[in-house]
């Protein structure tokens, strides 16, 4: 009997590990990069950034962004909107904030706008590329990088209310980011090397209210090139 028992408690620690099981996945932003994996070197008069990019969860905004990227699109303009503690935003050839253009021209009346991609596998965390955009289905080239370093008052019981994934809940308490952008941005790649000079483009003095920042900013160059480890 004893033995019976044994076993019965046995099976059920294995039951309750397995049931486990599922939630010790990592989330893909934090996943390792794979050697060859496709990723853009982002030189600024700051230093430089390091991206990858989740196609199968964005493909429309990967597409755009690194076929602008390779064109030579974003090399020599500004990082036209700088708030600190939110994020960095650039890709306007025009340095206005109302300028660009995706690649997708075809859609007619718009500019070349497309469609919004909204993943539940992707927020808007520290270091997460995102698409600016004016409103539904308007992406054209303009990104920004959340440089957000803690969450705001209240968003953590938000998320919990909204039943956001648990371990995204506790990334954002960790590290912080902008999750009331999530559902409004296309989260398309992250940041995997140079949160240091986003930060140091963040801390640029700028206009508290539009984000114009005093002193020029460059986006020297983007180039795309395969992870080597």
């Amino acid at each position: 009997m004893k033995k019976l028992l044994c076993l019965i408690l046995s099976a059920l620690c294995l039951m309750t590990i397995c049931c486990g099981c599922g939630q010790s996945e990592p989330l893909l932003q934090e996943s390792p990069v794979e050697k060859g994996e496709t990723i853009a070197v982002m030189e600024t008069s700051k230093g430089t950034i390091k991206l990858r990019f989740f196609p199968e969860q964005a493909p429309l905004a990967v597409e755009n962004f690194l076929t602008l990227a390779e064109e030579g699109y974003y090399d020599g303009i500004t990082f036209h909107r700088i708030l600190g503690d939110f994020m960095i935003q650039s890709g306007d050839p025009t340095g206005t904030g109302s300028g660009g253009k995706s690649i997708y021209t075809d859609v007619v009346g718009n500019r070349g706008y497309f469609e919004d991609e909204f993943s539940d596998e992707l927020f808007n965390f520290r270091g997460a590329l995102s698409m600016a955009n004016s409103g539904t289905d308007s992406n054209g080239s303009q990104f920004f990088i959340v440089q957000t370093p803690n969450l705001v008052d209240g968003q953590k019981a938000a998320m919990q209310q909204k039943k956001v994934n648990k371990a995204a809940i506790k990334k954002y308490e960790a590290e912080g980011g902008t999750p009331w952008l999530d559902g409004k941005h296309t989260v398309f790649g992250q940041v995997i090397e140079g949160m240091d000079v986003v930060d140091a483009i963040a801390a640029t003095p700028s206009d508290p209210d539009t984000g114009t920042p005093y002193e020029e900013v460059k986006l020297i160059s983007v180039t795309v090139t395969t992870y080597e480890g």
